[in-house]
């Protein structure tokens, strides 16, 4: 599999096969998340309240205004104000926010752990900014400045005064002179108007100032992101997603041997042939017990997920021409009659099985026995009766680096690897009653032992 695309079959095998641990580590995820919520995230609740800011505002100007709603300065006031015991100003700065909204509306936020606390910091923060803004708006204009505004409003009012005096001094007749005189001094009497409205209109500090809160914040009804349930959900799929991964990375990484020649050439012999195992419940379990086992039982992963589902073969008699081919083949490739050593990797289940019933096809001829070899350190009795070996194993099961080891316990033993035997698991159809094997189909030597380095 580590060369193979991962497609959505390979999920579904995973989903099918390993769906135990995934719901257990799903059900860990939820746990963690839980803890985190518990620990690191506490329930938190946010209320915002709303100022709105009359007049002519640029976007730059709003985005100050927002600097200031969430500085220092007006955190701790509010601070100050609430007087809770064991916050203070910088405490609340990670707890506060401010952002610009449509038609000139600032709205800042408070978080705090119950919604009372939050309602009050929002509108203590609301009042404050207005408060300190106000200041700012008021104290920032030059002095000189405002005086000579104030100076030229004066001017204005008296020349205004003036501009009456002189119409009702002028000429009341209706020459020319005197309609004309009466004219110019109305002009210039809506000229100052107009001049000072554009003054009062372009003066920040009468533009800007009396900013509003919109009424109290709303006491929040639910916790503010991430909540329990959010960070629940979110360990749960975490860990569930991590599992899927991991076996996949480990797929991929995965060097046992699944095709008939990788394994001929890491044994460095002849492939004589596939034959077919009946998938029984148990075949394809490892052996053991105690408490780790059990285990490894219940979360479904005693058995690998990632063979392939067995394919369906025919009954008892076609399964018994696949082994009749081997043992012929057998035969063809040996000069003369000879004993030979089945050689089984040891916990290699289907191998094993399919070990014994190819010594219960060769009917003596040649002469079989089987020996189980540890694959972490192979040793294989030393040649006495044996003058050969028939290495018997499954696919998908054993590295390259395993089989070469297998391969030099047998050239150590003095024997020669003189083929290979593939064995892979089916799906059994039920037996016919016209093949029932014979009597005579018992082996004449047919032995199960363990390598122990000697002759056995």
């Amino acid at each position: 599999m580590s060369d193979d695309t991962i497609r959505l079959v390979t999920i579904g095998r995973i989903l099918r096969r390993r769906w135990r641990l995934l719901a257990v580590l799903a059900v860990v995820g939820a746990l963690v998340g839980y803890g985190t919520s518990v620990v690191v995230f506490p329930p938190r609740y946010t209320a915002s309240a709303s100022v709105l800011l009359p007049g002519q505002w640029e976007e730059r100007e709003l985005l100050t205004q927002v600097d200031i709603a969430t500085s220092s300065t007006v955190v701790d006031r509010a601070a100050a104000a609430l007087n809770w015991s064991g916050v203070s100003g910088t405490d609340l700065r990670d707890r506060v926010s401010a952002k610009a909204a449509d038609g000139n509306i600032i709205k800042i936020s408070g978080t705090a752990d119950t919604p009372k606390r939050a309602q009050q910091l929002s509108d203590r923060l609301a009042k404050e900014f207005v408060t300190f803004a106000a200041r700012i708006a008021g104290g920032g204009t030059d002095a000189g400045a405002a005086t000579g505004a104030e100076a030229l409003r004066k001017k204005v009012e008296e020349t205004n005064r003036r501009i009456t005096d002189l119409a009702k001094a002028a000429d009341p007749g209706q020459s020319v002179e005197s309609v004309q005189a009466r004219t110019a001094l109305e002009n210039l009497r809506t000229s100052l108007e107009e001049a000072m409205k554009k003054l009062d209109e372009a003066d920040p500090a009468t533009n800007k100032v009396g900013m509003v809160v919109m009424g109290p914040a709303a006491r929040p009804t639910g916790e503010a992101p991430p909540t329990r349930m959010q960070l629940i959900v979110a360990g749960a799929v975490l860990f569930f997603l991590l599992a899927v991964l991991g076996h996949l990375v480990a797929a991929r990484m995965n060097r046992r041997l699944r095709t008939e020649p990788e394994i001929a050439a890491a044994l460095g012999s002849t492939l004589l042939g596939t034959v077919d195992v009946p998938d029984e419940r148990r075949a394809h379990r490892p052996e053991g017990g105690g408490p780790r086992a059990l285990i490894r039982r219940l979360l479904g992963v005693d058995t690998r997920w990632d063979l392939p589902a067995p394919q369906k073969s025919g009954d008892e008699a076609g399964r018994r021409i696949r082994y009749r081919r081997v043992c012929a083949r057998l035969r063809e490739q040996l000069p003369a009659p000879r004993r030979l050593m089945v050689v089984v990797p040891d916990g290699d289940e289907v191998a094993r099985r399919a070990a014994g019933q190819l010594v219960a096809e060769a009917k003596s001829d040649p002469l079989l026995r089987v020996v189980e070899v540890s694959v972490d350190r192979p040793t294989v009795p030393d040649r006495d009766t044996e003058s050969g070996a028939l290495v018997v194993l499954s696919a998908g099961s054993w590295t390259a680096e395993e089989l070469a080891g297998i391969a030099e316990a047998c050239a150590d033993g003095r024997h020669e690897v003189v083929g290979i035997v593939v064995a892979g698991l089916v799906q059994a159809r039920p037996t016919r009653s016209a093949g029932r094997l014979p009597d005579d189909a018992a082996p004449a030597l047919a032995v199960r032992g363990h390598a122990t380095g000697g002759s056995a």
